[in-house]
């Protein structure tokens, strides 16, 4: 990350790779460098607050950082689809729903305007937004979290990507909704067979939707492996609080204390 006098490492030493079908999380408190590695595989780091220094990002046979940002935009969308965290700040409000994501499709597939619309009904109706040929014209304050997100995930799949990365895509969203999206976006997957890398600092989330699992702390990962496993049987302390930290429904004493990780994620300069 750039800004001082001295660039400072955000994220360091990552290394891992997700299968054609599979779900991969990667886990982690706040500032643990999760979502920077999901913008650094889109390519989408700001160029005044961060750069790829060293190492490489590979989608199949070609080296993403080495690809021009023309080349990487034809890839964006395409081939990789990302949601983000809080639909409401993705989605452009001066812009309808359809139009937004008739734009993915013009961008990718150079079909009409009239093509890419029929296109954004279908994809609205596949990801359960209930009267899809009225909500196409609707724009992202005129539906509910739950349906904005829909929507996003709608946009994120419409030219049907080998990749999807999903950077916290239910924290904004309360338990209900959450589900609801969490078997869409299961249900999407065996239909699609996409890869997903899903970033949450959820664990019931993680043994949901996940086969394989990454931690992160500090900007590196300290464990990864099957999900079965790393619940089990967790090498790290880290992993071990994180897992003992999460409220057991009958397991808890009256008037006892839930489980912390003492102490604070270090800070870029401390690391």
């Amino acid at each position: 990350m750039l800004g001082g006098r001295d660039p400072l490492a955000a994220v360091d030493g990552v290394s891992f790779h997700v299968d054609p079908g599979e779900t991969l999380a990667i886990v982690g408190e706040s500032g643990s460098g999760k979502s920077v590695t999901a913008l650094s595989i889109m390519q989408l780091l700001p160029a005044r607050v961060g750069q790829i220094t060293q190492g490489s990002i590979h989608l199949r046979d070609r080296e993403l950082t080495q690809l021009k940002e023309e080349d990487m935009r034809a890839i964006r969308g395409r081939e990789i689809g990302m949601i983000f965290q809080e639909p409401m700040t993705s989605l452009n409000p001066v812009h309808t729903i359809g139009r937004q994501i008739a734009e993915v499709l013009i961008e990718h597939e150079e079909i009409s305007s009239t093509e890419a619309r029929d296109r954004s009904i279908a994809m609205l109706e596949l990801v359960g937004i209930p009267s899809p040929k009225r909500r196409v014209d609707n724009y992202p304050h005129e539906m509910s979290g739950g349906m904005r997100q829909r929507a996003m995930i709608a946009m994120a799949l419409a030219c049907n990507p080998s990749l999807l990365i999903a950077d916290e895509p239910t924290t904004a969203l309360d338990v209900t909704i959450q589900a609801q999206i969490l078997d869409l976006m299961e249900e999407l997957q065996n239909r699609l067979g996409m890869a997903i890398i899903f970033i949450t600092h959820d664990l019931g989330v993680v043994a949901q939707m996940a086969q394989r699992v990454v931690v992160m702390y500090a900007g590196q990962i300290v464990e990864q492996g099957p999900v079965h496993e790393i619940f089990e049987r967790p090498c790290m302390p880290y992993t071990e609080g994180l897992i003992a930290s999460i409220p057991r429904l009958g397991n808890a004493e009256k008037g006892q204390r839930l489980r912390t990780i003492p102490g604070n994620v270090p800070s870029l300069s401390e690391r």
